[in-house]
Parts: C-alpha cells; structure tokens; sequence
C-alpha cells in the first residue's frame, strides 16, 4: 500500500493512496476466516466452512467488505502518521478521488475533515454596553388597557346598530350576475367590523344595521383578487345580522389588576395595581430590549465575532453549507432557471462562489459559537427545542407530531438547537454589558 498523508491546514487532511489487489485480498481473506467459524452452510458442520467456500458464496460482497476494510487502514494509518486522533474529526470523511485500475487495484484521495483549532478571547470587548430602553407611563397604560380588553367578556348590543369595533355574528350569501358561487355563502359568520378584513365597501354598508335585519350589499371583488375567477367582478351578498356584541372593558381597579397578575407576581401588602404597573414595565423592557438585540446589536456583534477570530474551516464542511443555501435557493426558482442550472456546469460554480463568503461565515460563526457556549456554561436541552417546535406548530397550524417529523427528515433538528444555542450565547453575553 502506498499512503501519502498531508495536512493542508489545522482543519483539512488529505490521504493520497493506492491500494493494491494484494492489500485488499489479505483483508478478504481474513474476513472470510473468521466468517468459516461462525456462519451455516449447507454440506458443512458449523465452525468447519472452508475458506473457499465462504468466498465462494458470499462473492462480490466480500470483495466490498474487503475494499472497506482497506480503506479503514488507509484512513488509520494516515491520521496516525499526521499524528491525529479519530476524535479530532469532525464528519464523514469524503472522496476526492476512488478509482478502481485494471490490475485490482484502487487509487483513492480521502478529504478529512477536522475540528478547527478556535480561540476565543477578550470577546466582551466587542460589544458597547448596552442601555436598558425606556418605557413611558403612557406606553404602561396603554398595555393595561389592551390586557384588560383582551380578557373582557362579550356584551350583546340590542339598542342600537352596528358600529366600526363591534363584533358581529351574520349569514350571507353571494350572488354574481344572480347566480350563486363557490365560496360566497356562510352562515354565522363572526366579523368584527372596520378592520377591512373583508371585500373593499362590505363592511361600511353594515353599520347602521340592527339585529334580525337584512340588506344587499353589493360590492366589486378588487382586480387583483387571489381568486381569478372573481376578480373585477360585481357581486351582491343577502345578508341577515345575527348578533352584535361588544367588549365591556372593565375599569382598572385592585381587583381586575390582581385578575391580571400571576400568583408569583402578587407582593404582600403591595397595592396590586402598583405591581402590574412594575410588571408591565419590565415586560415592555424586555420586549424592546430583545427587539434591540435581534435587529441591532446581535448582527452587528456576530460580524464583530467572525471577523476578529479568523481560523481554517473544515472544506466538507463549507461546501455542505454552500449546497444547503443553493438548495434553498432553487426553491424558489422557476423551472426554466432550474434547467438553464442543470445544464449550465459553469453556472453553478458561479452560485457557489456566490455563497462562499456568507457560507464561510456561518460556518465560522458555529465553531465560535460553540466555543462560547462552552465558556459561558450553555447548553440547549431536548425540552427547549421541543419548545420551540410546538410553539412553531401552534402558530402555523400544523400538527406537533407530523412537524416534528419533517425536520427530522430534513435533518433540521440540529440547525434549531444551534439557533438557540447562538440566541442564549449571544444574549447573556450582551446582558453582561446591560446597564440597568
């Protein structure tokens, strides 16, 4: 066996070799020796296959389990030269170069990749302290007020007809050029009128309106409605009010405070409606605070990061990374660019050079971030990510355990853990700057 390890950087080997016929038929024979003591053939006692007949029935696999096997002692016996450890790597290694010669034998060049040597210190430095945003009394009240309508019963409205703000229950049925159509009918409908949630001038023409009467309102569906078929057209919708409900805010008072407070929240002795005020203070802080770190500060210290600690990336690594973003980025083209791709070599290379830079970033931002995590004491547990997916879930719709599965099909868990990994990592590191 010829071997010619070389490692190009702390991050990148290379193993050059050639394997001949008589290095892979010693690994085929010994794994045929020890298959004759323990396998069951036909005509033979147990223990007692001839070698040749284990060759000779399990052929070509053989032959592939020996090349495996030669190609394991080329991996061993070059990480061993270069004085490399097998924990040092980071993924699979992957082939540059496996070709099979006539003679039996098999030239191959192995990319390995490693764990990156990264140092990382003096990294506060990189970041301004922080200062707590401000939130006005004004800003406090106002979130008051939306948490105490939020929890406010529904009041029906007889007295009176409908006005912009009132939650109204309806049955309607459309009709275009007399007749009706797919979609236009519903009965006990709940709209809560002038929010514009529905055809431009529907729900004008129902204020005014009392419970148990009816009207046409005839609108025009605008030009650019989703629906092709009904768009630009003229439509009628009989419609009868069923209910009018309004929310009955209730005053802000010791007791609809407390009801508006956790158990942990309440302070003995404390008035409950000086405590929500401190509680929503701090709520508000914090929101505007995490809206500062994601839009503001936390880009703006990862750029910092990536730049200032520079070390050699993995190359299987980089170029995973650049295949995951040109596959994302097919996603959203058309099938004729997708072709003019597939038939364009140098088209692709052009889009891999294209996100080479922001892949090598990525990349890098990882390995830096895994090192802080480290430093730091963070960890993501199965519970937080778990969190994430079923919040995920509710917001879109989907079912927990079908979503769950798509992202591990899609080998996606590990992505959501390092996202969270990198949140916490870069939060509690900008809150150490956080001037209160």
């Amino acid at each position: 066996m010829e071997l010619k390890p070389n490692k190009i950087d702390t991050a990148n080997i290379e193993i050059e070799a050639t394997i001949s016929k008589a290095d892979i038929d010693e690994h085929v024979n010994r794994i045929a020796k020890e298959l004759s003591k323990s396998i069951n053939l036909p005509g033979f006692r147990k223990g007692k296959v001839p070698v040749k007949a284990v060759k000779l029935h399990y052929g070509s696999r053989l032959v592939e389990d020996g090349e495996a096997e030669a190609l394991k002692e080329v991996l061993n016996r070059g990480l061993k030269e270069l004085g490399v450890e097998q924990s040092q790597i980071i993924t699979e290694p992957t082939f540059e170069k496996f070709e099979k010669k006539d003679d039996g034998s098999i030239e191959v060049i192995i990319n390995v990749p490693l764990r990156p040597v990264v140092e990382v210190e003096d990294y506060h430095s990189l970041i301004p302290e922080v200062e707590m945003p401000n939130v006005s009394d004004d800003e406090v009240e106002q979130r008051i007020r939306e948490m105490l309508e939020a929890k406010a019963p529904f009041v029906e409205v007889t007295d009176r007809g409908i006005e912009n703000g009132d939650n109204v229950n309806l049955d309607f049925q459309g009709f275009i050029d007399g007749e009706p159509f797919d979609g236009g009918s519903a009965g006990g409908y709940n709209l809560k009128v002038g929010q514009n949630t529905f055809i431009p001038g529907f729900e004008e023409q129902l204020l005014g309106l009392k419970k148990g009467e009816e009207k046409e309102v005839r609108v025009t569906f605008p030009e650019n409605y989703h629906n092709k078929d009904l768009a630009g057209k003229d439509a009628v919708f009989k419609c009868k009010i069923n209910k009018i409900e309004i929310k009955e805010t209730p005053e802000l008072n010791e007791e609809s405070a407390k009801s508006l407070l956790q158990d942990d929240q309440i302070v003995e002795g404390e008035n409950p409606i000086e405590t929500l005020k401190k509680v929503v203070k701090k709520d508000l802080e914090n929101e505007k605070l995490s809206e500062k770190y994601n839009s503001e500060i936390k880009p703006k210290f990862r750029e910092a990061l990536a730049e200032k600690f520079q070390f050699d990336l993995p190359k299987s690594v980089v170029e995973r990374e650049i295949e995951q973003r040109i596959n994302q980025e097919v996603q959203t083209m058309s099938e004729e660019e997708i072709n003019e791709l597939r038939n364009n070599p140098e088209k692709i290379e052009e889009l891999k050079e294209r996100h080479r830079e922001e892949a090598e970033k990525s990349v890098r931002m990882t390995f830096i971030i895994d090192v802080l995590a480290q430093k730091e004491g963070i960890s993501v547990s199965d519970e937080e990510v778990q969190q994430v997916l079923i919040y995920e879930a509710l917001m879109t719709q989907q079912d927990y355990t079908q979503l769950i599965a798509q992202y591990e099909k899609a080998g996606l868990i590990p992505l959501i853990k390092m996202s969270i990994l990198e949140d916490k990592v870069l939060t509690k590191i900008l809150d150490s700057k956080l001037k209160k």
